[in-house]
């Protein structure tokens, strides 16, 4: 699936590793400039040189700081300050017994996880607005609806980022810009597990150590248009869960149905992107 992300600038908090170096992998793939976020200016130059090996077009753009500070998403934003797609991925976890967790990670907590996404989209959602087009995306959890007893604090966080989605989504409906939750489960296999994309016809994949399992293909009505005006758009302010196998269940995989289908995790960015400068049926104009 091309999605025509060429000449669009993209920023992925906390993508050193993990998921973060994912999907910033992915926008590279995909022809997006990717601003890559740490930290630390190593890790980040590090992040960097390896994603430059795996993708030998791919843009990359230094932007290391701790976004868990107001003083490290200033410099941030003053490394990229206008980004047509925002991944909110930096976040941080630490089982603990409820009884035994201070006032002082409980905010260092929300800080990281919550307050980093509402700093940079504050700062950088007004600019998507005036030109017309910008996807923001939250890496929430499943977390967030079943909150794990050891970690009633990290479930937290992700409740309210799932709260601030739904709020922003529905402040710049009709702009051209959309706002969605990832919610990725528990991995049992871990990084040996072998990631299979959908293939735009919905084909089942099989994997030697899980049940095979459907993934749902690409809708055909992927055209760029703004956002539903009305409440519950079909692709606006949505959760998207990402859900394994049998085994994920027993551990605890919240597993939801919203209108008869299974919302999984296929790309971070689900809209076809109309070329850059072009603005899209609706959208409000610039200034």
């Amino acid at each position: 699936m091309d999605l025509n992300l060429a000449g669009r600038r993209a920023l992925v908090t906390g993508s050193t590793a993990g998921i973060g170096l994912a999907i910033a992998r992915e926008l590279a793939l995909l022809g997006a400039t990717v601003a890559v976020n740490g930290r630390g200016a190593e890790r980040v130059t590090q992040a960097i040189a390896q994603l430059q090996g795996e993708v030998k077009e791919g843009r990359f753009i230094a932007a290391p700081g701790d976004v868990g500070s107001a003083k490290g998403s200033d410099a941030v934003l003053k490394a990229l300050p206008e980004v047509d797609i925002l991944v909110n991925n930096a976040g941080i976890y630490e089982p603990k017994p409820f009884f035994e967790i201070p006032d002082e990670d409980w905010r260092r907590f929300f800080d990281v996880n919550v307050l980093s996404g509402v700093r940079l989209s504050r700062a950088l959602v007004p600019g998507m607005v005036s030109r017309g087009w910008g996807r923001v995306v939250f890496i929430s959890s499943e977390s967030g609806l079943q909150i794990p007893v050891e970690m009633v604090h990290y479930g937290m966080t992700k409740t309210a980022q799932l709260a601030i989605a739904r709020g922003l989504a529905e402040t710049v409906a009709g702009s051209g810009v959309t706002v969605n939750s990832v919610l990725p489960g528990p991995d049992p296999v871990g990084r040996s597990r072998r990631v299979h994309q959908a293939d735009g016809e919905g084909r089942q994949h099989r994997s030697r150590r899980r049940r095979p399992r459907i993934r749902q293909g690409a809708p055909p009505d992927l055209a760029a248009r703004p956002p539903r005006q009305r409440r519950g758009g079909r692709r606006h302010g949505r959760l998207y869960l990402q859900s394994g196998g049998e085994r994920d269940e027993r551990r605890g995989l919240a597993r939801r149905r919203r209108r008869g289908a299974h919302h999984r995790l296929r790309r971070v960015i689900t809209l076809r992107c109309p070329p850059p400068g072009r603005r899209p049926p609706g959208a409000a104009p610039a200034g």
